[in-house]
């Protein structure tokens, strides 16, 4: 089936649609009817700040949503995939206890219980059967809430939508929570073709069966929905018949789906009145809003996202997802677009998309995408400064106005580039990330002066890092003077940043003449390049640079610019960068205190997915290719290293061509399987021990003098 022509703009808005549903929901989760109505009333808008929260936080909705999709990264057929293997991206992807999942408790949560089925050998389906869990833990409502991805691969197709949500879906659940994601998965799928609510619903039934639970449930709505042209009143018929007090387990299926189907029965054609009467009426709020506004999303594009209230402007289109692969943490519905979208047409055998803009990651091409950039706090209200996604000769770009900057001051935009301070401020888990940039990649820009106009503005590149007491620190690059009708590139090398990580990238806008308006326009913004830094325990105190490792390890500290990783029982492991890494160097100096094995990771793409340096208790020193549950011997040869010994560690990696050396000893693989590695951070890994790390130096391919 062909891709639709507005492909990328559909599912654009699908994402917005999710997030928004998944943000405006979150500060009330749980909640019934009751208490919304007496403390909030109806849901009109955004209340995280009425309950003291941030917007954007970290939610499975979102995290397990677009994290399992990957999965078909490994796939060139939508008909490869399996339970079993998206059970393995959960493996390879869940930090325990850290990460995507609720974690609260084995046979209380679903997705707790499966994982722990699955580390244990148990693989999917079993892992989330009936026959392994139980009815009550089987049929709660994990499994609708992570299939938005799975059909935006498959547009047109509700029948492929359905079956790769089924398959999705019995990682951790079975039963009637099956049925709720496949029919969801249909009409998300045929919402690309039309939106005419009664077909998506008949498209929904046709995939799952006429008896089961979640067919009579619809039917039931459906009858209440031409009865009563008050949906208060059909929630309060749900409410009775199939309300919390029936079903047992931390959230069932069941009573939420009602709430779903009632909402795109009753606003099928307004996305923000469906958004007021699910949340409103209480229960899994962020799940079901989540749900509803993705399908709505795709139903009606942008025009009904805006059609309301602002929903984009707050969001900015912001989202997190916290994961064991860092640098896909920060994210943003463009670059999220992107990425699903490039999955869809590999899918659908047809040309991989041209990368916008010469592949910046921020470039703005959406329709009034702003990809994170937001005024900055501490830019003088009284500029009137705006930022917007806009329409310019034929392509967008961002837009930052002002009204009157004044001389002396400066208007500063910039976007998250790593975990922010809101983080503290999170009732929900951890947020596992990695910065998307580093010292000695290159920064990149495009800028462009309107002819509009009136005086010449300068630009500059800046970037904040985190400092003493995990303050930002700005440090700013290159200027561009750019006249009225001028364009201008910038570009500049990142400079070292004293081991902390960078938290935003941005520009900062200022004019020689006081009190004029008008704007700047950013076409693109990008990096590429490998980094050329240390990571250590920095000078300057600070939580920060902590958090910017993933860690897997029982316990991870920094002190006198060393790091110290332990692991009570089988393998811990710590992660840095991201996947834009591809052929660079590592070097540190390692002292193994007690170990199994204890090495160097490269190329990580998750806590199951890399290439290794190790050294074993056995004296082998190895070159590993870590992939799922196998983990082959690429390279190995004696090596006698001592406990509390000092060695120099190193990995090179130039295309398939994977070389180590340890002390005096060098080692040389060449991966051509199909299963070899192509990019990812780096890594430090002990099992069954304790470690000792001197400063970690990542740098481009040449010699290096080995650290130690």
């Amino acid at each position: 089936m062909a891709l639709p022509q507005d492909y990328e703009e559909r599912v654009y808005a699908g994402i917005l649609g999710k997030l928004i549903g998944v943000y405006l929901g979150r500060p009330f989760e749980g909640w019934t009817y009751e208490r919304i109505m007496c403390q909030l009333g109806e849901i009109e808008y955004y209340v995280h700040d009425r309950l003291g929260d941030p917007l954007v936080v970290t939610d499975d909705d979102i995290s397990g949503t677009f994290t399992f999709v990957r999965a078909l990264e490994d796939c060139t057929r939508a008909s490869d995939i399996s339970s079993e293997a998206i059970g393995k991206t959960w493996l390879n992807y869940i930090v325990e206890k850290r990460s995507i999942l609720c974690w609260e408790g084995n046979g209380v949560f679903t997705e707790h219980t499966a994982w722990l089925n699955l580390k244990r050998g148990i693989t999917a389906p079993d892992s989330g059967s009936i026959a392994t869990n139980g009815k009550t833990l089987a049929e709660q409502i994990g499994a609708q809430i992570f299939i938005d991805a799975w059909p935006m691969v498959v547009p047109g197709n509700p029948e492929l939508a359905a079956r790769l949500a089924r398959d999705a879906a019995r990682v951790s659940h079975d039963g009637e929570a099956v049925h709720a994601a496949m029919l969801w998965a249909a009409m998300e799928a045929r919402a690309f073709v039309t939106a005419d609510i009664d077909t998506l619903v008949e498209t929904g039934l046709s995939v799952i069966p006429a008896d089961c639970g979640i067919a009579r449930l619809i039917e039931d709505v459906r009858a209440w929905h031409r009865t009563y042209p008050d949906w208060r009143d059909t929630r309060r018929q749900i409410a009775a018949l199939y309300g919390y007090d029936r079903y047992t387990g931390i959230c069932h299926v069941i009573p939420n789906h009602a709430l779903m189907i009632m909402a795109i029965l009753y606003a099928s054609d307004d996305f923000s009145r469906a958004q007021k009467i699910v949340n409103t009426s209480g229960w899994d709020t962020d799940c079901n809003a989540g749900n509803v506004g993705c399908l709505l999303g795709l139903m009606h594009g942008l025009d009904g996202l805006n059609s309301g209230p602002d929903w984009r402007g707050p969001l900015a289109d912001r989202m997190l997802i916290s994961s064991a692969d860092g640098g896909f943490a920060i994210n943003d519905a463009v670059r999220m677009t992107d990425y699903i979208t490039g999955l869809g047409h590999r899918l659908n055998n047809s040309p991989p998309p041209v990368a916008p803009k010469g592949g910046a990651q921020f470039h703005f091409s959406l329709p009034g995408s702003t990809q994170g950039f937001r005024i900055s706090s501490g830019t003088d209200p009284s500029t009137g400064a705006r930022v917007a996604g806009v329409p310019h000769e034929g392509r967008n770009l961002l837009s930052i106005g002002f009204e009157s900057i004044g001389c002396g001051r400066s208007v500063v935009v910039t976007t998250p580039t790593f975990t922010t301070s809101n983080v503290l401020r999170m009732r929900t888990y951890e947020l596992t990330a990695s910065p998307l940039i580093y010292p000695g990649q290159e920064l990149t820009a495009t800028l462009i002066a309107p002819k509009e106009n009136t005086v010449a503005i300068a630009a500059q590149l800046l970037i904040r890092r985190y400092g003493n007491s995990d303050r930002l620190v700005d440090i700013s690059g290159p200027v561009a003077m750019l006249a009225p009708g001028q364009s201008g590139d910038l570009s500049w090398i990142l400079p070292d940043c004293a081991s902390q990580p960078i938290a935003e990238v941005g520009l900062s806008v200022t004019t020689t003449d006081s009190d004029v308006s008008g704007k700047i326009l950013l076409d693109r913004l990008g990096w590429s390049g490998v980094p050329e830094l240390e990571l250590r325990p920095p000078d300057e105190k600070g939580s920060f640079w902590h958090r910017a490792w993933v860690s897997s390890a029982d316990n991870f500290t920094g002190y006198n610019a060393r790091l110290r990783i332990a692991q009570d029982q089988g393998e811990g492991l710590i992660i840095q960068g991201t996947r834009q890494w591809t052929d660079y160097r590592v070097d540190v100096g390692m002292t193994i205190h007690l170990a199994s094995y204890a090495g160097l990771a490269a190329r990580v793409d998750g806590l199951h997915r890399f290439y290794a340096a190790t050294l074993s208790r056995d004296r082998k020193f190895q070159i590993l290719r870590v992939r799922d549950d196998e983990r082959v011997v690429l390279a190995q040869t004696d090596f006698h290293w001592h406990l509390d010994e000092l060695v120099p560690l190193s990995m090179k990696l130039c295309g398939k061509r994977i070389s180590a050396s340890a002390g005096n000893k060098d080692l040389v693989a060449d991966d051509s399987s199909i299963t070899s590695l192509a990019a990812g951070g780096i890594g430090l890994l002990v099992a069954d021990g304790a470690i000792t790390v001197d400063r970690v130096r990542v740098s481009r391919n040449r010699d290096l003098r080995r650290v130690g």
